[in-house]
């Protein structure tokens, strides 16, 4: 049998043949002409039959959906990301807005059911139709897609690098097509490549990659302080999030749960940086950070570090005993592991069996063996211990300790002549053997076991722009400086600006420590009972400097303003 010709002409077609505005010649023609990227609506607009807004105001009646005057519409409303642009481009098409499960889509035929279904596919959403004026519809899609090619092309003339070379270590890693296909964008691994080299060079220690509603911004923690650093186009969050997760080895069709991930970047023959990602769920997308392990900052040696030199010899007579417990204590970002890894470096010789449970291992040191926890798996940091003692081992470094299984381990492996270094989440040196005694351990291990305690925070270092700064001696001695501290033989300094410090006034860190040593009368205080204002109490007696009293020698030699040391030592 015959096919008719109104058969092979869309529903908006007929409805405007059937309402006598349209002959089914003129029809057929504009059907078949397919020039114009609106298909039959820009067509029938273009040749003259109907002006845009009769036809809008048409579809809106006949089909019974709203129509939106897209000339009123604010812009930063649109839903960029929420529709391949592709496909945008494709049917003409653009999302309004996402309200849960459902999203508004303008376009000029709300009877193309083709886009609407792919539209649906594409998202996962409800589809709501919203009639919008052809030639309206136009304009403000070439506008976007101009300021989005605009974007991308910014984000592909990256600066010359510093660096000798850069590549992703295991480029060759196994993705599915489609995952292939989703982050195959030279523009956006490029831009990516770039941000990872920016904070490289500026000593970033993470980088956060951060989707919001209406915005797309990135971050880098330097010194301490994020800075938003780009706000690349919303539309590529999935792209940048793809692409991170597959040279992070990660799953990139899951996006529902948290995921965590480890990538190397291959800087020189001589020089590697090692990446920890991390992957969260948000409402507007998956936000990503990158902490930056850099393999030199373990390198560096005790002297770069800040300890003062009664503090330094303090510390290396410690862990340069045969056996005994050293613990480092302070807030997360205070610089623990980098102590840590400088001690482990200084310990690490040819003669020396040294062993580490961490969670997870940050940074790679060759003659180290090093053992990353897996909770799942059962491997835990009191099982961890236990192999270790059956591996002969010299020196065991345990990443934290969290619970009194570990601990007793732990002590229990100081007092048979291991040297045990390790961490606790405390303020100062002595809430560290209260914190101890409060998780069950006995006074008498404790006190047999633990030789030295260090507590530290990371204050900002002046930049060379520094500049005096008269700060009234009321200020001065609130602060905790003494009368005799004030003898006019030196000045305080605060922060300048210049390029290369940004203006900030501060460029690295610097540390500020309290190192206490268990001596006699501090074991005697631990057996008796003692709590921690006893323990600082006779510290003091014994002319250990507390954190703010350290942080203020800092002060006093011009490495840091009093502001950081207030606010980093603020008890």
């Amino acid at each position: 049998m015959a096919t008719s010709p109104q058969s092979a002409l869309s529903g908006l077609a007929r409805a405007l043949i059937q309402h006598k505005l349209l002959s089914e010649a003129d029809a057929l023609a504009c059907s078949a002409s397919g020039n114009s990227p609106g298909g039959f609506a820009a067509e029938v607009v273009q040749k003259g039959f109907i002006k845009a807004a009769d036809l809008a105001s048409f579809c809106a009646t006949t089909f019974g959906y709203p129509w939106l005057d897209l000339a009123s519409y604010d812009e930063s409303y649109v839903a960029k990301d929420a529709i391949d642009a592709k496909l945008m481009a494709k049917h003409q098409v653009i999302g309004l807005s996402k309200r849960g499960n459902r999203i508004f889509v303008a376009l000029p035929d709300p009877s193309n059911l083709r886009a609407l279904d792919e539209i649906r596919f594409q998202t996962g959403l409800a589809v709501d139709p919203v009639v919008v004026e052809v030639d309206k519809l136009g304009r403000l899609l070439a506008k976007l897609t101009e300021s989005l090619s605009s974007a991308l092309s910014n984000l592909s003339t990256t600066d010359d690098f510093d660096l000798d070379t850069l590549s992703e270590a295991n480029p060759e890693e196994a993705v599915s097509d489609a995952g292939a296909a989703e982050v195959d964008d030279a523009p956006v691994v490029r831009f990516i490549q770039k941000m990872l080299v920016d904070a490289i060079n500026e000593g970033a220690s993470d980088i956060h990659f951060e989707p919001y509603e209406k915005y797309y911004r990135i971050r880098f923690r330097t010194d301490g302080i994020l800075r938003e650093i780009s706000q690349p186009p919303l539309a590529l969050k999935e792209k940048i999030a793809a692409r991170i997760k597959v040279i992070s080895r990660l799953d990139i069709s899951e996006k529902r749960v948290p995921q965590d991930g480890r990538m190397k970047l291959v800087l020189s023959k001589n020089k590697a940086i090692d990446f920890r990602v991390s992957t969260l769920p948000t409402l507007h997308g998956e936000k990503i950070v990158m902490r930056i392990l850099d393999p030199s900052s373990a390198m560096l040696g005790i002297d770069a570090l800040g300890y003062d030199p009664d503090q330094k010899a303090a510390l290396l007579d410690a862990i340069e005993r045969p056996y005994g417990m050293v613990l480092v204590t302070g807030p997360t970002g205070s610089g623990k592991t980098v102590s840590l890894y400088t001690c482990l470096n200084i310990l690490n010789k040819p003669g020396v069996n040294i062993s580490t449970a961490e969670d997870p291992a940050e940074i790679n040191l060759p003659g180290i063996n090093q053992v990353s926890m897996n909770d799942k798996a059962g491997l835990t940091f009191a099982v961890s211990l236990k192999a270790f003692l059956r591996q002969d081992p010299d020196v065991i470094m345990v990443g934290e300790i969290r619970d009194l299984e570990t601990a007793e381990i732990s002590i229990k492996a100081a007092q048979t002549g291991h040297m045990v270094l390790s961490t606790l989440h405390t303020n100062d040196a002595p809430t560290t053997l209260e914190r101890l005694r409060n998780m069950g351990v006995a006074p008498f291990n404790i006190a047999s076991s633990v030789i030295l305690i260090t507590a530290q925070r990371l204050a900002r270092r002046l930049c060379s722009c520094k500049k005096p700064l008269d700060i009234p001696l009321e200020a001065l001695i609130e602060a905790g400086f003494s009368e005799s501290d004030l003898d006019g033989s030196w000045q305080a300094y605060g922060p300048g600006g210049c390029d290369r410090c940004k203006g900030s006034g501060y460029k690295g860190r610097v540390g500020i420590y309290q190192v206490m040593p268990i001596t006699d009368e501090i074991q005697r205080i631990i057996m008796s009972g003692g709590n921690s204002m006893d323990i600082a109490a006779q510290a003091q007696l014994e002319g250990i400097s507390d954190l703010r009293q350290s942080g203020l020698r800092k002060v006093k030699q011009g490495l840091t303003s009093l502001t950081e040391v207030l606010a980093s030592t603020n008890e």
